[in-house]
């Protein structure tokens, strides 16, 4: 038997099943904030199990549920199919130009709040699975699909939460994050998210600035010194440099934006703002959220502790307190048989060539490589459109990312 051949036979031939199936997971609002994922956790196992396969679930915070499902034989290899269910809010729905949690099919797109991030991509995933299991292919390892609730306020209650229970491990893993469809992402920078409180003295509005000491002025000082980290020089070792001239190259000529100048600088984005109380009184305080993305050959505590520098250099002496997540830079080399595997199997799917680059924003494949699993990211997108109004997903990635992920299967874990 072709197992490579078979399944991407049977993959075109159940387009219709795969497309319906990212349709369906769209419905379900699983907006992160609140983060309840019951609903479309529900219809999750209950695919697999008319798939004849069964899921171990665990709860990690009320209402947000971890599913862990494997097929195949025990071997020495054992990959993981990583997903979440979470999405960010669709915010205004004014601004949308179609139902977000519709699902919609339409004009070579499928539509809605998580098309892109990630649910399209986790329909394949799950789509993939199922299909193995369902032709009987007799893999000669584990295939795992682990699919978590918790992604895009952190990821506190997903994978790491999963991970460090020891409720499962593998030898490699493939998110189904967003990507380009010839290039998946290999490596990822690192992060440093923190917020701070000014405070002042209050007074009447009419007086200001001759009396009072407002804390949103004295914050506007401290943003305007913290955008000086992006002049911090990373170290960047050879190897890593390398992939980031790659990067780099594959930025400039194939992204939407030139993303370039990001690989190896840090960035600031101040988040939130929130102080005073109303226009005719004195800020008696103000608190400031800031996300900050970490490159190779800086580590994240530096960063956190030029901010403090530099906001100590304008006057402003306050504590920067964690939120989000910290982390640093982190890869998995291009050698590693997942990562060429995967790669490979693009290029089988569609002629064209691929390679891996490096992610200019964060992700959980931190947690995978902290563990000591190689892992990469994989899935179909509209780049453009993540986390924006009017987010979509091109149905031809879609079948592509499928095959991709039977293939990269097949070819990990081989056949008995």
């Amino acid at each position: 038997m072709d197992w490579n051949k078979r399944l991407l036979e049977e993959i075109d031939k159940r387009q219709d099943e795969l497309i319906d199936l990212c349709s369906k997971l769209i419905q379900f609002p699983s907006e992160n904030p609140p983060g309840d994922t019951r609903d479309i956790s529900k219809f999750i196992i209950d695919y697999l199990q008319e798939a004849g396969i069964g899921t171990d679930v665990h709860e990690s915070a009320p209402n947000m549920l971890n599913l862990l499902s494997t097929i195949g034989a025990e071997g020495e290899k054992h990959l993981l199919f990583c997903g979440h269910t979470d999405v960010v809010p669709a915010g205004d729905l004014s601004r949308w130009d179609f139902p977000p949690f519709g699902g919609l099919v339409r004009d070579g797109y499928i539509l809605g709040r998580g098309a892109s991030d990630m649910k399209c991509g986790l329909a394949g995933l799950i789509f993939a699975t199922a299909l193995l299991k369902r032709l009987g292919v007799p893999l000669a390892g584990q295939l795992s699909l682990f699919i978590v609730p918790d992604e895009e306020t952190g990821g506190h209650y997903g994978v790491p939460w999963v991970l460090e229970r020891g409720l499962i491990t593998g030898t490699a893993a493939v998110i189904a994050e967003p990507s380009s469809p010839q290039h998946p992402t290999i490596g990822q920078k690192g992060s440093a998210w923190f917020e701070f409180t000014v405070e002042g003295t209050p007074g009447h509005g009419s007086l200001s600035p001759f009396k009072g000491d407002s804390a949103i002025l004295k914050a506007a000082k401290a943003i305007e010194a913290l955008q000086k980290l992006t002049e911090m020089k990373p170290t960047i070792p050879a190897d890593v440099q390398e992939m980031i001239d790659i990067s780099k190259e594959y930025a400039r000529k194939r992204e939407v934006l030139d993303v370039s100048d990001v690989y190896d600088h840090v960035t600031v984005n101040i988040g939130t703002i929130h102080g005073g109380t109303k226009a005719n009184v004195v800020a008696d305080k103000c608190t400031v959220e800031v996300d900050s993305r970490v490159p190779f050959g800086i580590d994240y505590r530096d960063v956190l502790a030029e901010a403090k520098r530099l906001l100590l250099e304008v006057g402003v002496d306050v504590e920067l307190k964690p939120i989000g997540f910290r982390a640093n830079a982190n890869w998995t080399p291009p050698t590693e048989d997942i990562v060429k595997l995967l790669v490979e199997s693009i290029t089988d799917v569609n002629g064209q060539e691929a390679y891996g680059v490096l992610q200019w924003a964060t992700s959980d494949a931190r947690h995978f490589r902290n563990h000591g699993i190689p892992v990469l990211q994989y899935g179909p997108a509209e780049l453009s459109t993540i986390h924006n109004f009017n987010e979509r997903a091109p149905i031809d990635q879609v079948v592509q990312a499928a095959k991709v992920y039977a293939l990269t299967a097949l070819k990990y874990l081989g056949v008995k």
